[in-house]
């Protein structure tokens, strides 16, 4: 399994109010640009703020798909953030790819919000009929903050 790994970007937007990880639409795209800890927000395939998204296409839609929350929730001064995993992909008629990176971003803000990202390690790229599955760790959750 992947590991997640944070935007500089997110800590300060959670103190400022950016996120309400509990409510807020949040999202996961493709891509085979390598992030940066200091990128933003989702942009699409520009890649100015954010990991440039996959070309959308066989079976692939701009955006990404949703990750809904399963829990949001704190313990003891843990808040942990759950989400189900989000739709499979499946090419169909062509490709999807090269792709590396699983982008989380918040849809619901304003900007787009940029949350962490999974590096799979190597490129990746579907042929007609093969699928792709994010798989979040629903013991753990997606990310904790102390």
């Amino acid at each position: 399994m992947a590991s997640f790994n944070k935007f500089n970007a997110f800590v300060e937007n959670v103190a400022e109010g950016v996120h309400n990880l509990g409510s807020d639409t949040l999202r996961v795209y493709l891509s085979n640009s390598t992030p940066s800890a200091s990128h933003t927000a989702y942009d699409g395939v520009t890649g100015s703020t954010g990991p440039a998204e996959i070309a959308a296409g066989n079976g692939y839609t701009a955006g990404g798909n949703v990750a809904s929350v399963s829990s949001s929730a704190q313990t003891a001064g843990v808040y942990k953030l759950v989400l189900n995993d989000p739709a499979v992909w499946t090419a169909t008629g062509g490709s999807i790819g090269p792709f590396r990176y699983v982008v989380l971003y918040n849809d619901t803000s304003a900007s787009n919000a940029l949350i962490g990202y999974w590096d799979y390690g190597t490129s990746i790229t579907l042929a007609t009929t093969e699928s792709f599955a994010v798989d979040l760790d629903a013991t753990n959750g997606v990310l904790t903050i102390t």
